[in-house]
């Protein structure tokens, strides 16, 4: 089984996976994931906190994927040795955390997801430059060609698409009735191209800490626990 949800932001809002709360970690294994949809959190310094939560999932009977957020220590998360998993390239931070890097199409057993993590800060001015801030939060010009790329090999037609960001019109939605302030950029803009283009069953992405339907095929999620396969 596969599930998806929103961001976790290191252990500040983990408690959506707790056993409590995602009452299905009882009854599944390794074999079964959870995909977090952006700002993991827990690849920071593996000091105190973050050793602690990532020990945490490491004892949760599923195994946790993530596609990368804007709130991830970019420094440490890719200097982890690329590997290749399901057909995509990962990051392995341990056993049973996984993050699935930008532009990737991974299989799961006849299922293809395509991932591409990333968003834009707000109040860069504001931070520290690979201390409190990347600029790697936004993806290189190279991320986004592959991205195109493994789409056509895949015929620009996949299962399902997890990301933090979301298309330009989704944003737009979002703004337009739940207040959600933010400045379309040109990642949104991919998305867009890519909403148009390729044919998908349902998009799930995070970021903006609510949990809204958009339409039929398109999901912004925060606390909810989704299952997808």
């Amino acid at each position: 089984m596969l599930y998806v949800t929103g961001d976790t932001h290191g252990g500040t809002d983990i408690a959506k996976l707790n056993s409590h709360s995602f009452v299905e970690n009882r009854v599944l294994s390794k074999n079964d994931y959870v995909i977090v949809a952006g700002d993991f959190g827990l690849v920071q310094d593996f000091q105190n906190e973050d050793s602690y939560w990532l020990e945490w999932f490491q004892q949760k009977n599923f195994t946790t994927l993530f596609v990368d957020g804007n709130k991830e220590n970019f420094g440490l998360l890719n200097s982890y040795p690329i590997d290749f998993w399901r057909g995509g390239k990962v990051h392995r931070i341990n056993d049973s955390i996984i993050h699935l890097m930008r532009g990737q199409v991974f299989d799961f057993d006849g299922i293809k997801i395509f991932t591409f993590g990333g968003a834009k800060s707000k109040g860069i001015e504001r931070k520290i430059e690979n201390g409190s801030w990347w600029k790697e939060e936004m993806p290189s010009e190279e991320e986004y060609i592959e991205g195109l790329k493994v789409l056509e090999r895949h015929n620009w037609n996949v299962d399902y698409i997890i990301t933090h960001a979301c298309p330009r019109v989704a944003l737009e939605y979002l703004s337009s009735q739940y207040g959600i302030k933010g400045k379309a950029n040109e990642l949104h803009m991919y998305f867009d191209e890519l909403n148009q283009k390729v044919k998908y069953k349902h998009w799930y992405f995070g970021h903006y800490h609510l949990d809204v339907s958009l339409s039929d095929k398109m999901t912004l999620l925060f606390n909810k626990v989704e299952r997808v396969i």
